[in-house]
């Protein structure tokens, strides 16, 4: 009689036994003796035990935990300097009696406590209402910056030498970043826009909730402005 020849269909394949351990981590537990017989191999050659694996793993594991723990808190103490220094911006602004007031606190706060160099506010306008901003009509602003406004959404990155001599002048060449808002509300239409030496310092859709809170803040506080600045200019 000739012996019984196995199956393809019958061998059992890795996977099938990766899932079998995997839905009964116990396996070994309950048959220890096996453990004798398994090699695992080091990364040096050298065989190790199940045991030294697992807990070599276990501390891989641990210290990949504790880096982004230590990540997350990073953030949050970012997070709550940022919460800070944006509370004091407000505030500072809104205790502004003018519109140069205002204008000032703003600069003053993003330069100092933000470490911001290059600040740009352009307000679009066809009649002199802020003479003390900088103001461009609608027309030329749409010529020089119209696709960074069209999605009325802040955006960061690094822009065109003709972008950037529109909004920081006699700066531009030294501006390798930039984050930009548009500033919109109830008629109130502008741009707000940070800039800095370093080209990593505002990559791509970084920095624009910050950037983008501001200048929500800062429409509705220049509106609050802008019956002194028609007064002022009567």
């Amino acid at each position: 009689m000739s012996e019984h020849q196995p199956h393809p269909s019958d061998e059992i394949d890795a996977e099938q036994v990766t899932e079998y351990l995997r839905r009964h981590p116990a396996f070994f537990a309950e048959h220890d003796e096996l453990l004798a017989d398994l090699i695992i191999p080091h990364e040096r050659g050298q065989a190790v035990s199940l045991v030294e694996r697992q807990v070599k793993l276990l501390r891989e594991r641990n210290i990949d935990v504790r880096h982004r723990l230590n990540q997350l808190m990073d953030t949050a103490r970012e997070n709550d300097r940022l919460f800070d220094k944006s509370r004091r911006l407000i505030l500072g602004m809104l205790e502004a009696q003018s519109l140069e007031q205002v204008i000032a606190s703003l600069e003053d706060s993003l330069r100092n406590d933000f470490q911001v160099p290059f600040v740009c506010l352009i307000l679009f306008t066809e009649a002199d209402r802020y003479s003390n901003a900088h103001c461009v009509t609608h027309a030329a602003a749409k010529e020089a910056i119209g696709h960074l406004l069209d999605n009325g959404k802040p955006v960061s990155g690094a822009l065109r030498p003709d972008e950037l001599r529109f909004l920081f002048g006699e700066s531009a060449e030294e501006v390798a970043s930039t984050a930009f808002a548009p500033i919109s509300h109830q008629g109130l239409h502008g741009v707000l826009a940070l800039g800095s030496k370093d080209a990593q310092q505002y990559r791509s859709a970084t920095g624009t909730l910050f950037l983008g809170y501001v200048a929500d803040a800062l429409a509705r506080i220049l509106l609050r402005q802008r019956p002194l600045a028609d007064e002022s200019h009567a």
